[in-house]
């Protein structure tokens, strides 16, 4: 569990699933993903998180407004399949509900994710990755000092000529996150 001035970073529970889900067919949220996730798919997903945590100790987890808001979304790591061009490695990610937008709670939250990341998980570097229009994850990788690699890559997961396949890949290694 990781906590900041206004967030709770902490596992997954069941009641988390059906706020994931709905979540996950917003065409908002979803805007920079291949598709929109079914309920099911969604349900899957948060499943294997919560697993994934509790296997490691850590990974996506979930995030609330303690007092306020029981579930807003997910910031955390995550070990990316072997098939992406720069693997191995640990990536960052962030997903939150539109309502949420705009208040520097995935920057904050992603800030401690980071810290964990370096203090913690003692790692020497951490990526971060997405569409090449997604410029609010853009925005978050810049204010939390990742910088692009200007590596850019094909998605193996995304079909052939998507519009979405082609990815920036941002990094921040632990010597650069200790400068800022």
């Amino acid at each position: 569990m990781l906590k900041t001035d206004r967030l709770l970073l902490r596992q997954w529970t069941e009641d988390d699933f059906l706020p994931f889900a709905e979540m996950c067919c917003d065409k908002e949220v979803m805007a920079h993903f291949p598709k929109l996730q079914t309920r099911d798919e969604s349900y899957e997903m948060g499943k294997k998180i919560l697993s994934l945590i509790n296997e490691r100790g850590w990974g996506f987890w979930a995030v609330e407004i303690p007092n306020q808001y029981k579930f807003i979304g997910f910031v955390g790591l995550h070990t990316p399949k072997d098939s992406m061009p720069f693997s191995p490695c640990v990536e960052i990610g962030w997903r939150l509900s539109k309502e949420h937008w705009n208040k520097g709670y995935a920057t904050e939250a992603a800030e401690a994710v980071l810290e964990y990341a370096f203090n913690t998980l003692d790692l020497e570097e951490v990526v971060s990755f997405t569409t090449l229009a997604n410029e609010r994850s853009k925005a978050v990788m810049k204010k939390i000092g990742m910088c692009d690699s200007n590596q850019n890559f094909m998605h193996p997961d995304v079909e052939d000529f998507h519009p979405q396949r082609e990815h920036v890949l941002y990094k921040i290694t632990k010597s650069a996150w200790q400068k800022n």
